[in-house]
This record gives structure tokens, C-alpha cells and sequence, in this order.
């Protein structure tokens, strides 16, 4: 379906986010002083899937391998800048302090990362006029008319990937083995500022003596039903309500019923 938008800059989308960011752009944000939250999800990986199962590959390509229990899972990590209110490189008249140099993230919006997800512009906070305008943002192959924007897609699509190792070494270095079931919910880790850079720092080095933390993760739930599942599967399995301390919590995508 064909898609028309021009950003109205109304500054909505620069505010109150959780903003997914790759490890350099993490760096770079942690020396300009920001926060940037650790998002944990864990994916039960008995075996590798068939060739043809193009999403699960994609998820595999983000990933790293892990165990919990006895069950081989991947683990997906994403970085995250987070801060409440107006971002803090908006400037006054809605324009972005940083814009040469802004993340990927904010270069690639309202469009998809995901090959496998639908542009939803209810899921967006743009206002409706953006999506009347003129400017085609999409056409009806699925692509993106703005070769910029196209290309950011393609680089955040590389970083996830070339990432994922990186992402391992970090969890290793700040003692993370937990996460929320992939599409239910995640574990946010928030680690002190200097703390998570220096690991940052240091799981570039693919020399460095600290592999990937690849045994002793949990899966965290909110839903009896899937603790039930995961442990009869052989996971190592924590309720949601058992999560909350050391600047570890919960975010589930679901109601709770575990309680």
C-alpha cells in the first residue's frame, strides 16, 4: 500500500522515549551525559529453524546463543536511550541540537525497521496531517522512497547484527543472565552511566578476554501459563513479581495472571 508523509516537526516524537540505539550510538550518548537502559528478551532455540523461516532468521541474525536450564534459547539485547520529557538535544523551535549526528533511530522514523512488519500509523505519534501530505514515503513494493531514510533502514538492520556479540561481552561484563520471554514481554536493566559505557568500551575489544555470557540466563514471566511451560520445557523460569531490585524490572506486554 502506497504511504504519503511529511513531518509536520511537531516534536512528538522527541519526547518521553525509550529510543533504540546501537552501541556506538549508545556510547555517544552516555559521553553526552544521557541514560541508556539495557532491554533483555530471551527466545527458546531448541533447534535452528527451516531455511525458509525468514522471520526467525532475522530474529537468529540479532541474537546470541545461550542457555537456560537445559534449553538452548538466543538472546536479544537492546540498547535503549531513555529520558522523561522533551529529548535533550530538542531544541526551542523543535529542531534536533544534534542532527548531522542523531541516531539512526530518529533518521529511519515513522518507517520500519522490521522487514517484517507493516507500517501502522495509528502506532505512531505523528498528527494526521503528516500522513496527507504529497511525499511519498512508501511505495507500493514496500519501499522507501527517500534514499536517506533507506539507506539508515539497511545500516540499523547491520548494527543489530554486527552488535550481537558486542551486546554478549556487555552482558557477561555487568552480570546480565536475565530476560523476559520474546513477544510477552522484557527485562529493563538499568545500570549506572559510567558503568554500562566502560562495559561498552570494553566488549568492543573482540579480543578481550570476556566471551559471551552463554549459560545461566532466566526467563521472566508475567503469565502462569507460560512459567508452567517454560519449566516443563527445562528453563530456569522467575514470575515477573519476583523482579523489581538492583535497577532490574519487568515490562510485560501482557496482562499479568502471575500474581
Amino acid at each position: 500500500m502506497t504511504i504519503h508523509f511529511s513531518c509536520t516537526m511537531c516534536g512528538r516524537c522527541c519526547n518521553g522515549l525509550r529510543l533504540p540505539v546501537s552501541v556506538d550510538e549508545a556510547m555517544a550518548w552516555l559521553r553526552d551525559g544521557g541514560d541508556v537502559q539495557v532491554f533483555c528478551e530471551a527466545i527458546p532455540w531448541p533447534e535452528d529453524p527451516a531455511a525458509d523461516n525468514r522471520p526467525a532468521w532475522y530474529k537468529h541474525r540479532r541474537s546470541f546463543p545461550a542457555t537456560s536450564g537445559s534449553l538452548p534459547v538466543r538472546v536479544i539485547v537492546s540498547l535503549m536511550a531513555t529520558f522523561e520529557g522533551p529529548c535533550p538535544n530538542l531544541q526551542p523551535d523543535l529542531r534536533c541540537g544534534i542532527y548531522e549526528r542523531r541516531p539512526r533511530t530518529c533518521r529511519v522514523y515513522p518507517a520500519e525497521v522490521n522487514p517484517f512488519f507493516q507500517l501502522d500509523r495509528a502506532g505512531k505519534l505523528c498528527p494526521p496531517e503528516a500522513w496527507q501530505a504529497e511525499g511519498l514515503l512508501q511505495n507500493d513494493d514496500g519501499e522507501w522512497s527517500d534514499p536517506e531514510m533507506a539507506q539508515a533502514v539497511v545500516r540499523m538492520r547491520e548494527a543489530d547484527a554486527r552488535d550481537a556479540q558486542v551486546k554478549a561481552r556487555v552482558c557477561a561484563l555487568l552480570g546480565i543472565t536475565m530476560g523476559g520471554l520474546s513477544n510477552e514481554g522484557v527485562v529493563v536493566h538499568a545500570s549506572e552511566r559510567g558503568r554500562l559505557l566502560a562495559a561498552l568500551e570494553s566488549a568492543l575489544d573482540a579480543d578481550s578476554a570476556v566471551g559471551g555470557t552463554n549459560a545461566g540466563w532466566s526467563i521472566v514471566s508475567n503469565r502462569k501459563a507460560t512459567l508452567e511451560l517454560l519449566r516443563s520445557a527445562g528453563t530456569v523460569s522467575t514470575g515477573a513479581s519476583e523482579v523489581g531490585s538492583n535497577g532490574i524490572s519487568y515490562m510485560g506486554f501482557l496482562a499479568s495472571d502471575a500474581e
